[in-house]
């Protein structure tokens, strides 16, 4: 969280210095960069960079409270809590039927698993192998507090700029008791709390006794008793409870003193009873019967339904035979269940995976794009332009939802950039007219023979981009990837007048030459730049931004003597006088 202060944001960002900050997708986020804003008169914060267009930008994070990031809180301590423990966790944003990211988290781990509820936008279900763990807005009814005896809250506190969850349990009658994540641990029974300690120790131990040691207790008389009995006995048998149907019987054989009407309704009880026990004898015989065909059939739902009955109605006094299909029951239920997990966690980590891809493909795409932004079109080649923007649709393609929308409006715009600049023809440089003071500052883009056959009063230059991006120029054809320009020759008169003198140096110095010419001391230069359309394009006329590139003039004695005409004709043309060489070493 960033600090809302000024004076703490400054110690912020000393202590964070080098790093970078992203708006998280967990989070609702958009996934762009972001910058910290620091304020004197309202509150700090973090804001997103602008966009390359200018365009304000759009961020579909909505919840910008300190609660919002409260399911990421709950993951960090619940990892660390079972990391304690020894434990390997799995956690899972789960969004059951469109709910907001956020809303729930699921924990899961080898002997366990819990779902907790942050808000109640997803209301608890309790018949599922997740322990819910509610948040204080969740409502609980009051049947299910009775019914279940306790339920387990969560809060989370702030703590300078962290939050401290805290655990709490809540019973009918009571208060709800917090603890610390610390406090808690995990039972057979699932997330156990202190206060869950207390509460089963108060149902299972006896009431004390209401009567005080010096006062005896009346005993009833044994018509009462008979016919408390006879209610216990019909109760039983309507919820089919044997043990406590044969437990019942036992009971009214024992007891004396009865009148001879309520001994003769206990007597006609008693046998109904027995006739009763004998066929819940035949029904729990058909009961294993049906339960290892089920086994045997390897029918997991209808041995969990059948294994599920057994034990509430034929635990006591089972044989053998009865021990064996129930355990052989019990395995495939447990085989199927671990098989269900293993293939549960399988795919969440096939999911994980894909989605770890995705992430890793879209912080590429932002890197790119943010490399080029500052790197520029002018200092790129075509080659390298499109290895960019291949680069950039490619993970784009892979970053799925995790690509803001602005990247990738961005992303379609350098890939149809590319596009253009592979798909248009080469630039030719204008022919000058004889009749005209000045040449035009921009080439013609449009196609035209000129691009290969030089015009009246040209320089033919290969031009091209290094690895680096930088433009090169040649008198020759020295790389494959070199484009022809026929750059026009100056109309003005004085580079005219220095390149006749030059070329009259270089012509006379090969003709007399008995050692190597100097041809370095003969150049043109050359003014390359880059056209909206991605097209290189020079000439020898000044241009605001144009990369500058001297040309070596060609050291053989046909092709200078050709561009002396050139020249000597267009200085004719526009009556400029020329200025003789002379050697001053004569």
């Amino acid at each position: 969280m960033l600090p809302m202060e000024a004076i703490e944001l400054d110690a912020f960002r000393r202590h964070y210095e080098g790093h970078t900050f992203w708006c998280g997708m967990l989070l609702g986020g958009c996934g762009g960069q972001l910058t910290t804003k620091l304020y004197t008169d309202k509150v700090c914060h973090f804001a997103h960079y602008a966009d390359p267009d200018g365009l304000p930008h759009a961020c579909g994070r909505h919840a910008r409270g300190v609660n919002s990031a409260d399911h990421l809180y709950v993951k960090s301590a619940a990892a660390a809590w079972l990391d304690a423990s020894g434990e390997d966790a799995h956690f899972d944003y789960a969004r059951p039927d469109g709910a907001p990211l956020g809303s729930v988290v699921d924990v899961r781990w080898s002997r366990g698993a819990l779902r907790v509820h942050l808000d109640h936008a997803v209301p608890p279900d309790w018949d599922t192998g997740l322990e819910p763990v509610l948040a204080q807005t969740v409502p609980v009814d009051r049947d299910t507090l009775i019914r279940r005896w306790y339920v387990h809250r969560i809060r989370l506190d702030s703590d300078g700029t962290a939050r401290r969850v805290r655990i709490g349990t809540e019973a009918f009658a009571r208060d709800t008791e917090w603890f610390a994540l610390d406090d808690c641990q995990m039972t057979e029974r699932g997330l156990s709390t202190p206060a869950v300690e207390r509460i089963i120790r108060s149902r299972t131990t006896a009431p004390p006794s209401r009567w005080p040691a010096t006062k005896p207790r009346k005993q009833p008389d044994a018509d009462t008793r008979a016919q408390v009995l006879l209610r216990q006995l019909a109760d039983a048998r309507n919820v089919g409870a044997v043990v406590v149907v044969a437990r019942v019987c036992n009971d009214i054989d024992d007891l004396s003193g009865a009148s001879a009407a309520t001994q003769a309704e206990l007597d006609d009880a008693v046998s109904y009873a027995r006739l009763w026990l004998l066929r819940q004898a035949g029904v729990r015989r058909q009961l294993f019967e049906r339960l290892d065909r089920a086994v045997a059939e390897a029918h997991v739902k209808k041995a969990r339904a059948l294994l599920t009955r057994v034990n509430a109605t034929s635990a006591h006094e089972r044989t053998d035979d009865e021990n064996r299909i129930a355990g052989d029951a019990a395995s495939l239920i447990a085989a199927h269940t671990r098989a269900a997990r293993e293939a549960a966690e399988a795919q969440r980590d096939t999911q994980r995976t894909t989605d770890w891809a995705a992430r890793v493909a879209a912080d590429t795409v932002r890197q790119v794009l943010h490399d080029l932004r500052y790197r520029g079109r002018r200092h790129m080649s075509k080659a390298t332009l499109h290895s960019h923007a291949q680069n950039l649709a490619e993970n784009a393609a892979k970053a799925g939802k995790h690509l803001a929308a602005s990247h990738r409006r961005e992303v379609e715009g350098w890939v149809r950039r590319s596009d253009n600049a592979r798909k248009g023809a080469v630039p030719a440089a204008p022919v000058h007219p004889t009749n005209q003071n000045t040449a035009p500052s921009k080439p013609d883009t449009a196609p035209s023979a000129a691009a290969t056959k030089p015009a009246a009063h040209t320089v033919p230059v290969w031009v091209w981009k290094d690895h680096y991006g930088v433009l090169r120029a040649a008198d020759h054809q020295t790389r494959p990837e070199a484009t022809v320009r026929h750059i026009p020759l100056p109309q003005d008169a004085g580079p005219l007048q220095r390149l006749y003198g030059n070329l009259t140096r270089m012509i006379t110095e090969r003709q007399n030459a008995s050692g190597p010419v100097h041809s370095n001391r003969g150049t043109l230069t050359v003014r390359l730049w880059e056209t909206p359309e991605g097209h290189l394009t020079a000439s020898l006329t000044r241009r605001k931004g144009a990369t500058i590139a001297p040309l070596t003039l060609p050291a053989e004695l046909a092709p200078l003597r050709e561009l002396h005409a050139k020249v000597v004709a267009q200085m004719e043309a526009r009556g400029i006088p020329r200025q003789p060489w002379t050697n001053n070493k004569r």
